[in-house]
Parts: C-alpha cells; structure tokens; sequence
C-alpha cells in the first residue's frame, strides 16, 4: 500500500492532527482520517500521536493513500451481486459476508466486493461513510474472515454508529478454530498491538516491555472461552470491542495458538513475533483462516432504528473442523 508524506506548515502549527491532514492533503475524507487516526494508522515523524494531539510546523505526518478519496466515485454498483442480509431497518443494515469476499474494493475498477453488492442493492449508500469505495460501511472484515458486517444507511445513522463503535458499545463476537493442546478453558490476551517494523501486511503483538517502548502499539485486548474441543481443536468464542487490525489473528498467535489455516500469522508467537516465518497446521478442506464474525449487537442508544442483535451460524468449512461426536 502506497504511503503520503506531507510536512505541516507555518500556518498549521498547533493544528488537531485530523484538521491538518485535511488541510494538506487533496481529496483527504475526514472521516475516513479520523477512523485511521483512531486506529493508529497514522504516523507524525514516525510515531502514533495520542486522540486529540496537535501538530507542529515542520513535522511529517506519514498516512496511506487509500485515505484520500478517488475521483471516480467510489465501488461500481453490482445490482445483481448476492447480498445475505441478516437485519434490515430505516437506518441499519447487518450483512453476513462469505469468507473469500473483500468488504470493499481497493481499485476503482474492482468489482465482486461486498460494498459493489451494497451499492448496487440500496444506491442511496454511496453518499455515507469514510470514504465513496466504504458505502455505509461502519468496520470490515478481512477478506478470509467469514460473518456479520455493520452498515448504516445514511449519513447520520452511520456518525452514530461509528461513535457507538469507538466507545465500545457496538458488542461483536467470533468464533475461531485454534490447536486445544494447552489452550486454557477461558483467558484474556492484552498484549498491545503495533504495526509490524519488518512486514506491512502483518501487525504485531508486542509482548516484551522494551517492544511497547520501541513500536508504540495501540492497546488491544481479547477475552475468550472454549466452547468445545474435538480432537486437536478447540472451537472458541471470542469479544474484542474494538479489534484493531488483525487482532484476534495475532492475538491467539502470539499465545501459540494461531488459528487454523492462518499462513499469516502461523508461526508469529512470544517473543519472535517480529522475525518468525509463519509455519501453520492447514487442515483439509480449510482454504483460509478459520475465523468467523458470529454476532454483533447495539441497543440503538435510545433509537430504536439504530438497535439489532444479530447472529450467523458457523460455516460449514469451520463446523467439519469441530463437529462432535
């Protein structure tokens, strides 16, 4: 993913981070900058600035280029494109996404995603969201990632909902397929997650004191509960609030359980997480890692419209996994 220098100006010094990256950058969506802030994916001479921090005269701000709007409008409507719709209100969508699928495109010219299926379905989302290429989309999930996705359909629902997202009142929970040997019935993983220094398509745990000093990672934390175990694995119910980027994949690695399936973060755990090669169990018929996104749910803080409480079943490639009996 290509990245944007900018240096801030005379003019801009003491600016919020988010104002000035609006002011220097053509076509920046402020929205999708303060989700991006949020999540620590912008750099400020190559660190994370706390919410809220000022910039000054003279320092680079670092940021990827998919933050800035494109001028050909965003996802291309798919009419026909399958669309599971799990909730549907005035102002609420909740979508099960197959794993395999994109949640948005990443070119313009991209199609198949689960924004084209969107846009195509409801047009009036292509005005809402962080970005024209996110139409209505409140949080993604990873291409492989199977399950529930939360989308607003309108400008107003979705500023709501992105609020009720960042103050941890959006409730989501998965379900995930990891080795049983050792994995305890129950537990908490709170190791804060930084971008990897070596590899920009992972993230890493930093679990060693002198790692959080040096990477400045974003707190993270994910509790879990065994529900069954079948042979070698363990099915597992997982809550992350936020789930910043690839949490719960390099959570469980880190602990030495990486998922089943996931070549990415298969042999990332303790304290070589920033060096290992990934070395993972792949089962038979598994073709992508085996995390499933099983319910989301929101009592609509006061707005009837805004609430949902939705589940999806685990797909059959996981289930055949842990089948009982």
């Amino acid at each position: 993913m290509a990245k944007v220098e900018v240096t801030v100006s005379e003019d801009l010094g003491g600016e919020r981070l988010d104002k000035a990256i609006v002011a220097l950058v053509d076509g920046a969506s402020r929205a999708r900058v303060k989700r991006a802030i949020e999540g620590g994916e912008v750099r400020v001479n190559g660190r994370v600035l706390a919410k809220g921090g000022v910039v000054k005269a003279g320092d680079v701000i670092a940021l990827d280029d998919v933050l800035v709007k494109s001028a050909d409008g965003g996802a291309a409507a798919e009419p026909d494109a399958p669309l599971a719709i799990k909730h549907e209100s005035a102002s609420v969508l909740v979508v099960d996404k197959p794993a395999g699928q994109p949640t948005v495109p990443q070119r313009s010219d991209e199609t198949g995603t689960l924004a084209n299926a969107l846009v195509g379905r409801f047009p009036e989302l292509a005005g809402v969201g962080y970005s024209p290429r996110e139409p209505g989309v409140v949080h993604r999930l990873d291409t492989d990632t199977s399950g529930l996705v939360v989308v607003a359909r309108s400008a107003a629902a979705f500023e709501a909902l992105r609020e009720a997202l960042q103050s941890e009142r959006i409730a989501k929970e998965y379900l995930l397929v990891c080795k049983s040997e050792g994995l305890p019935d129950d537990g908490t993983i709170e190791h804060p997650i930084a971008n990897h220094p070596k590899d920009k398509k992972r993230v890493y745990p930093c679990i060693h004191p002198r790692d959080v000093m040096r990477y400045a990672p974003r707190p993270a934390l994910t509790r879990f509960t065994v529900v069954r175990r079948a042979g070698e694995w363990a099915l597992v119910r997982a809550t992350a609030a936020r789930a910043v980027r690839h949490q719960l994949r390099a959570h469980f690695a880190s602990i030495g359980h990486p998922l089943a399936g996931d070549v990415l973060y298969g042999g990332a755990g303790a304290a070589d997480a920033a060096s290992a090669e990934p070395v993972v169990a792949t089962p038979a018929g598994l073709g992508r890692h085996a995390l499933h996104a099983s319910r989301v749910s929101y009592d609509g803080g006061g707005d009837a419209a805004l609430a949902f409480d939705v589940s999806s079943e685990l797909p059959a490639d996981m289930a055949a996994l842990v089948a009982e009996g």
